[in-house]
């Protein structure tokens, strides 16, 4: 992981990798976290020549479960810390654990994996305060110097929260909803315990990734971090700076973020997040940006600017519309952003040697503005197969032969079905096409393909590696050949998502062969080499 004295360095060299959120690892706990099953999946990708694990934004999710929709844009998700390596440190006993409920082994079930490992971090953090270990507390309290620009908002929202039955920040107290300083001082003298409680589960957090992001580093694979470019009104972030936002005065969204109708839904998403006061950020030096950018490149290796496009113009929707057909774009900060944040790291974009390490998600409705934007700083942009085939006028700028080498390939992400949910859909599915434009997406991509489609994943694998794109991500569910029972979100569908896990015998030996062929044959485990060389020096 980057420190804040290391140089940053950027290097997109031709490599491959595998996308999967931590929440989808195997294990008995309800929910994939940081332990062993993390470290054998880094095993399997070293195994496979594969130099790169993507994963979701690693903040702690509200209602719905969405990694997009967090409590905070700095925080990490308690339902990840690892109770083995609680057990191991002496903050829980072998008998905690021993009696846990037989969870889904393939899906998250998230309102009983919540009860169950809440209550169990209560508990460790209980016995951290009676009996913990002088190490233990020396590195917690290094940890909140270290962390306090952020973690106290954090910790004292989520203890608010609490108190307040689980309520939006809206619905509190009104004097504690305005953080009046009277109010603010009463509540921190009676729920101290509280308060300590969730800076103590974001300590447990931050010590298992980094150690997690270590162990994958010494084995040659980097880890693609996700940063939305908006984040939930529920949140420590709008809470503690609403003057950063368009809210009214009772701290509600007067617009909020989302797109014009799209791939996925003829009435556009309504993401329902609060836009930003570029205005204000621009008179700051977007200071609270420049933290986050360098929160996030201290937790992972690189960083995926997710909507890209809204930096340039972001699609605002009046508040109580229930669909985002009633918006308009409104202007972005640009390259005055990015310039700001170039200034205070020192160091430029691009694939250069000692450049942030930041890819663009330049999908959905892209203009040359946006384009103009992603190459003037020199990011790579995303290409998508599944859109490579369609009848959209955009689709050809996803076809491989168009690819220039900055730019990362995929053969879907978290919001796009499987690739043999994709392929094998009888009708539109989740999203606008029609039962003609699905059938002709499929005879097209046979054509292009060359192929029967009886291994269409393999071949859409095959496609992706072969092409010139430096950097090639495939998600887990395609190189498993799984179907749309398998699809991590399908965009603009309330509930249902996020849930999907798999199970560690499904990485079986043909799979691993095949991938660690593929990597070879495209040249795209060089990379790895390369990570290894580094980190020997």
């Amino acid at each position: 992981m980057i420190e804040q004295e290391d140089e940053i360095e950027m290097s997109f060299s031709r490599a491959s990798g595998i996308l999967l959120h931590p929440t989808s690892l195997p294990g008995r706990f309800g929910v994939g976290d940081l332990g062993a099953a993390a470290d054998e999946f880094i095993d399997f990708l070293e195994e496979t020549g594969q130099s790169l694990w993507q994963v979701l934004p690693l903040g702690p999710t509200g209602y719905g479960d969405s990694p997009y929709q967090c409590f905070s844009a700095f925080a990490g998700n308690p339902l990840l810390i690892n109770l083995e390596s609680l057990v191991e440190d002496g903050l829980l006993d072998q008998n905690d654990i021993e009696n846990a409920p037989e969870f889904p082994r393939d899906r998250v079930d998230y309102g009983p994996v919540i009860e169950f490992k809440s209550a169990l971090l209560k508990k460790a953090h209980a016995n951290f305060i009676h009996n913990g270990s002088d190490q233990v507390k020396d590195e917690y309290l290094a940890f909140i110097g270290q962390s306090g620009w952020w973690l106290e908002d954090y910790a004292i929202y989520r203890a608010i929260k609490d108190a307040h039955g689980g309520r939006e920040w809206t619905k509190w107290d009104q004097y504690l909803r305005d953080r009046e300083d009277k109010a603010m001082h009463f509540f921190r003298e009676n729920h101290a315990v509280e308060i300590s409680a969730q800076k103590f589960y974001q300590y447990l957090f931050f010590k298992q990734w980094l150690r997690l992001a270590r162990y994958a580093n010494e084995r040659g694979v980097r880890i693609i971090g996700d940063a939305p470019i908006f984040v939930a009104h529920d949140s420590a972030d709008v809470w503690a700076n609403r003057h950063l936002f368009h809210l009214d005065d009772e701290g509600n969204p007067t617009q909020v973020a989302g797109v014009p109708p799209d791939y996925f839904s003829e009435t556009g998403q309504l993401w329902g997040n609060p836009v930003y006061r570029w205005d204000v950020m621009k008179a700051s030096g977007y200071r609270w940006w420049i933290e986050r950018i360098r929160q996030a490149l201290a937790t992972v290796d690189i960083l995926r600017l997710d909507h890209f496009r809204g930096f340039e113009k972001y699609w605002i929707v009046p508040a109580g519309e229930t669909t985002a057909v009633n918006g308009k774009w409104e202007q972005g900060p640009g390259a005055d952003l990015f310039d700001a944040i170039k200034q205070a790291f020192g160091h430029s974009f691009g694939d250069t040697e000692g450049a942030l390490p930041i890819i663009a998600e330049d999908l959905g409705h892209i203009t040359p503005e946006v384009y103009a934007l992603r190459d003037q700083f020199g990011f790579p942009g995303m290409q998508v197969l599944q859109f490579a085939f369609g009848t959209d006028p955009q689709a050809d700028e996803f076809k491989p032969y168009n690819y220039v080498p900055n730019s990362v390939v995929y053969t879907g992400t978290h919001d796009n079905d499987t690739t043999i949910g994709w392929f094998t859909s009888e009708g539109a599915g989740m999203s606008t096409r029609s039962h003609d434009e699905v059938g002709s997406e499929r005879d097209l991509a046979l054509k292009y393909l060359g192929t029967d489609g009886r291994e269409i994943n393999w071949d859409f694998i095959r496609l992706a590696l072969a092409s010139v794109a430096d950097t090639a991500i495939i998600p887990l569910q395609d190189a498993l050949g799984l179907g749309s029972e398998a699809r991590m979100n399908v965009p603009a569908r309330e509930g249902g998502n996020w849930g999907w896990r798999y199970r560690s015998e499904q990485l079986t030996p043909e799979i691993r062969a095949r991938l660690a062929e593929m990597a070879e044959v495209y040249g795209r485990n060089r990379a790895r080499t390369f990570a290894k060389l580094k980190q020997a020096q």
